[in-house]
C-alpha cells in the first residue's frame, strides 16, 4: 500500500511537470511568433520643428495601426528642422527619407518637383504670434497695439529663427515689414535693420547667406522651436513663432491683427504685396497664407509604407491629433501632382 502511495504521488508530480512545460513553453513561444509574423521596418521624416509635438503622436499611432491592420513594426525617426533645410539635406546633402513634411507647402514643388516627387498635399494651418512668459521685461504691458513699440526698448530681447533655414524665420521678418504698411511706422528698420544684416528695397526683404546680429538686442537660431527653451527660462524676452507652438508649450501670447500675421486666407493679395530673397536658396518667396506640405518621395527607402503612414496622417485620425496639438487641419487636405491611389480617399485633388 506504502509503494502504491509513492507511486501514485511520483505519477502526480511528473504530470505537474509535464503540464508546466507546457504552459510555461507556450508562454515563452507566443511573443516571439507574434514577433516573427510583424515585418520591421524604419520610416524616417525629414519635417519642420513646428510639427515635432503632431507628428510624434501620429507616429506612436501609426505604430499601433501598423501592427494591427498591416503587420508590421513601425520605427519612426523624424527630423526636426527648419524646412528649408528639411529640403536641403535631400536636395543638397543627398540624403534619404521617406517623408518631408514642411511647414511652407511652397518648398516641394519649387525644389523637389520634379527631381524628388511628382506630389504634395496641403494639410495644416497656422498663424504667427509673438510669445513670452511671465518673466518678459513689460509682460504686463504688451499687447496686439503695441507690441512694436515694447520690442524696440533698449533693455528687450527678442527673437526669430533664421530665414535662410526656416519658414518661421522669412515669415517673421516679412510680418514686420508688413507692420510698417499696417502702422504706417518704420518698423521693420527699428527692428530688423538697426540690429542684423537683413535689410529691404521698398516692400522686398533681402536675407544675406550668412546673417550677422549687430548687438545682443536680437537672437537667431536654425529653427523656430530653438529658441523656445530661451524664452521659457528667461533669457530671452519674446520671441516670433506659430501659434500652435506657443501653445503646446503652455507661452503666453499675443495675436496680431490679420493684415499681418498671414493667416487670413482672404487677404493673400494684401500680404503678397511683401516679398523675401534667400541667400541660401536664390529663391523669392511672397509673402502668403501659412500652409503646411507634405511628400512621399520618389525614392523613398520603404515608399509603399510611406504612404500607408501619409494616409493615416490626413485621415480623420491625424485631423484629430493635430486638432489635439492646437494646429489648424485643412479639411479635405488639398493634393497635387501624381497623386497615388493610396491617398486619393483621403484628399480633394487640385490639379
Amino acid at each position: 500500500m506504502r509503494r502504491l502511495l509513492v507511486l501514485i504521488t511520483l505519477g502526480f508530480l511528473i504530470l505537474g511537470v509535464i503540464a508546466s512545460g507546457c504552459i510555461s513553453g507556450n508562454n515563452a513561444t507566443s511573443p516571439s511568433a507574434t514577433q516573427t509574423e510583424l515585418k520591421k521596418a524604419t520610416l524616417k521624416i525629414f519635417h519642420a520643428g513646428s510639427l515635432s509635438e503632431p507628428l510624434k503622436d501620429v507616429s506612436e499611432a501609426f505604430k499601433e495601426y501598423a501592427r494591427e491592420q498591416l503587420g508590421y513594426d513601425v520605427e519612426t525617426q523624424a527630423e526636426a528642422s527648419g524646412s528649408v533645410m528639411a529640403v536641403r539635406k535631400v536636395t543638397d546633402l543627398h540624403k534619404k527619407a521617406d517623408i518631408i513634411a514642411v511647414a511652407d507647402y511652397t518648398l516641394i514643388p519649387q525644389l523637389l518637383v520634379p527631381n524628388y516627387t511628382d506630389f504634395y498635399v496641403l494639410f495644416a494651418t497656422n498663424e504667427i504670434v509673438i510669445a513670452f512668459t511671465d518673466k518678459s521685461k513689460y509682460a504686463d504691458e504688451i499687447n496686439s497695439d503695441n507690441w512694436y513699440e515694447i520690442l524696440a526698448r533698449p533693455d528687450v530681447k527678442f527673437g526669430f529663427s533664421d530665414p535662410n533655414q526656416d519658414p518661421c524665420g522669412y515669415r517673421s521678418v516679412m510680418v514686420m515689414k508688413l507692420a510698417d504698411l499696417y502702422y504706417g511706422k518704420p518698423i521693420f528698420e527699428t527692428l530688423v535693420e538697426k540690429n542684423t544684416n537683413i535689410y529691404a528695397e521698398g516692400n522686398h526683404v533681402i536675407a544675406p547667406k550668412e546673417i550677422q546680429v549687430k548687438n545682443d538686442k536680437v537672437v537667431i537660431r536654425p529653427k523656430e522651436t530653438d529658441l523656445t527653451g530661451l524664452v521659457e527660462s528667461g533669457s530671452l524676452d519674446y520671441y516670433f513663432i506659430y501659434k500652435s507652438v506657443a501653445m503646446q508649450h503652455h507661452l503666453k501670447f499675443i495675436e496680431l491683427p490679420k493684415e499681418i500675421n498671414l493667416k487670413d486666407f482672404t487677404l493673400a493679395d494684401h500680404y503678397g504685396q511683401v516679398s523675401i530673397t534667400l541667400g541660401s536658396t536664390g529663391k523669392t518667396i511672397k509673402a502668403k497664407p501659412i500652409v503646411y506640405g507634405v511628400t512621399v518621395l520618389r525614392d523613398a527607402p520603404n515608399r509603399e509604407l510611406a504612404l500607408q503612414y501619409l494616409r493615416f496622417m490626413l485621415s480623420e485620425k491625424g485631423k484629430e491629433i493635430f486638432a489635439e496639438n492646437y494646429q489648424d487641419f485643412i479639411w479635405p487636405p488639398v493634393a497635387f501632382g501624381n497623386i497615388p491611389d493610396e491617398i486619393k480617399d483621403e484628399v480633394k485633388i487640385e490639379g
